[in-house]
């Protein structure tokens, strides 16, 4: 998702990578592999987002997806 990130791009491609290495380790196909990254993302909006700003800040997060797979 191309974004401005207060974070570094050496972080960011590290988790990335060792998120990558393990659905590959585990031979994870597309459908596994969404199936895990969603459940993922679920987690994260249920453990550190307040019931209060969890559905607008999934909202946004989906428009930032859809925008990131259409290219625009």
């Amino acid at each position: 998702m191309p974004q401005q990130s207060k974070y570094s791009d050496s972080q960011f491609e590290a988790i990335m990578h060792d998120i990558i290495i393990a659905l590959e380790k585990h031979q994870a196909n597309r459908d596994l592999s969404l199936m895990v990254l969603g459940n993922l993302i679920t987690n994260i909006f249920q453990q550190q987002v307040g019931d209060n700003q969890r559905e607008q800040m999934a909202e946004q997060f989906t428009q930032v997806l859809l925008k990131s797979i259409n290219g625009k």
